[in-house]
């Protein structure tokens, strides 16, 4: 056999200009030797752009820093026991969590299929009817990108609450931070992460890679603390049995299920490995490694340090500052942190939770903008040719990041309204990401069209992924209800009025621009062999 070349390709139905001269758009056609990674590349129809510089350690930190589970268990600790009390905690965590792992093991699945920035959003080419193609991408790219957003922004707003919790305490409670303090920090921590991400992927990869050692380290040494410096621990019965709801909600039972956010949020984002697949190193099995470890790991460990908050919190009811869900700086497990370890422990690990959530927002805005890129490279988003510009220098999409920025920033001005409407956002970033997860994975089920890569559930696929499709159906619909009874405009849940917005923009925008001119996932190059005499053109 011949050597393997690549040649850029352009569909008479493409309607801009793609490829290689990245500042400008211009095309022109190539011809170059491909690793065997490429070629897999170039076979689902796309030109290698990206550096390939993440490894499989840098690839599993990336993973697991999507959850962040020590800063995201911390930051939304306060749901469950709002919705139940202590018993919503522990099972929402290991039943939500279950119903986590089936999506997570059913999306690396498809990504060792489909290694491409574009997700799962991608394999809608795969998997969907050839007739419904541009359709049913288009709607699983729209709730994909709205997650990824949701996600970018409720992470930002976490990381200002921590930073401004330890304030709290470092300033012994003379300073109470407002709605208006947490989204003016959130905006400058937005626009840090953005900085970042402008940089080279190799520079991304370092940060990332040294994360997993670190998180772990603050994971056992925050349980191990709390546990020994925690005299009035709760027995089991307590623990694993407690029910207690201050949402208003009757019967308890139902705003119990609301518990099921915690793990929810946590555990979501399963594709953002995928979208930085076109940088990884023999992405068809690391990714989906990465993915499944990473979340197997966060789902284990998350519930092991949720039932250790369970443990030490005290009464969460009582009067502040025993009673951490009536805390002044509303952010729960800091004041059990300062209740449990004194000043100094207590804004030591709310620090590093700080860190560890801010590597989370980090890589999530890595992801996010290489959503953006794989999107704009379809044509899927308005404006298209602009986002899907690279910098030449750094090898990065900067028009991109800083689209998923400003968006980022935007989108967090709801909290202005009141702390609780804030919950929207974790709520519309867990309900967006698993639709767009769900419509590859139905199509899956119902065709008879994937091709399995070398990383794949075998005869369990058909039982996870059903599992994956009807948790998700039942879980978004107790997401987009009100977390507090009875409603008030100031604690309306607006995960529905955000989802329908954005879902109203994206319908009007396919029936201007998209029907006539968006045809799904395209082709943009393809694979030619040269026989051993010469090139074959």
């Amino acid at each position: 056999m011949g050597a393997v070349n690549l040649v850029n390709h352009v569909n008479a139905s493409d309607s801009m200009d793609i490829e290689k001269n990245r500042d400008s758009g211009t095309v022109s056609p190539v011809k170059a030797e491909l690793s065997a990674e490429d070629q897999k590349l170039a076979a689902l129809g796309y030109t290698q752009v990206y550096q390939r510089e993440f490894s499989m350690l840098a690839t599993f930190s990336f993973a697991l820093s999507i959850s962040g589970v020590f800063a995201t268990v911390t930051t939304t600790f306060s749901y469950p026991l709002a919705a139940g009390g202590a018993a919503s905690a522990v099972w929402c965590w290991l039943i939500s969590g279950a119903g986590c792992m089936c999506i997570a093991l059913s999306v690396a699945e498809l990504v060792s299929a489909y290694p491409t920035s574009g997700g799962l959003y991608f394999t809608c080419k795969h998997l969907a009817p050839e007739r419904w193609v541009p359709e049913i991408s288009w709607v699983c790219g729209w709730f994909n990108l709205l997650g990824q957003i949701a996600g970018c922004a409720s992470t930002d707003y976490g990381c200002a609450q921590l930073l401004l919790a330890a304030v709290a305490i470092g300033s012994d409670f003379t300073y109470t931070p407002t709605n208006r303090h947490t989204v003016g920090v959130m905006a400058a921590i937005v626009v840090m992460h953005g900085v970042i991400n402008s940089a080279s992927t190799k520079y991304l990869e370092r940060i990332t890679r040294s994360y997993v050692i670190i998180h772990i380290l603050v994971l056992v040494s925050c349980i191990i603390a709390l546990l020994a410096c925690t005299p009035d621990k709760h027995e089991a019965s307590y623990t694993f049995t407690h029910v207690e709801s201050t949402s208003g909600w009757t019967p308890v039972g139902f705003s119990f299920l609301f518990g099921f956010l915690s793990a929810s949020w946590t555990m979501t984002d399963y594709d953002a490995t995928a979208h930085i697949a076109e940088e990884i190193k023999d992405a068809s099995i690391k990714a989906p490694w990465a993915i499944a470890s990473a979340l197997g790991f966060t789902y284990v460990a998350g519930w092991i340090y949720t039932i250790v908050l369970v443990i030490c919190m005290g009464d969460p009811n009582a009067p502040a500052p025993a009673g951490i869900m009536n805390s002044p700086i509303e952010q729960p497990v800091a004041q059990l942190f300062y209740n449990r370890l004194g000043k100094g422990g207590g804004i030591f690990f709310t620090v590093a939770a700080f860190i560890i959530l801010n590597t989370t927002g980090i890589t999530a805005f890595q992801s996010a903008s290489r959503t953006v890129w794989a999107f704009s490279r379809d044509g899927l988003l308005p404006f298209s040719n602009i986002w899907y510009k690279m910098d030449r220098r750094t090898d990065t999409p900067l028009y991109a990041t800083w689209l998923c920025i400003i968006f980022t920033i935007l989108i967090n001005l709801i909290a202005l309204g009141s702390y609780i409407a804030i919950s929207a956002i974790f709520n519309v970033c867990a309900i967006a990401l698993d639709y767009s997860y769900c419509i590859p994975i139905v199509c899956k089920l119902m065709g008879n069209k994937f091709e399995r890569g070398p990383w794949h559930l075998g005869r369990f696929s058909f039982a996870i992924n059903l599992i994956a499709v009807v948790w998700t159906v039942f879980v978004s619909i107790i997401f987009m209800m009100p977390t507090a009874m009875p409603v008030e405009a100031d604690e309306m849940n607006y995960a529905s009025v955000i989802l329908a917005a954005i879902g109203l923009f994206s319908f009007v925008y396919w029936f201007i621009r998209g029907r006539g001119r968006y045809h799904g996932p395209t082709v943009k190059t393809f694979v030619i062999e040269e026989p051993a005499g010469g090139v074959s053109e």
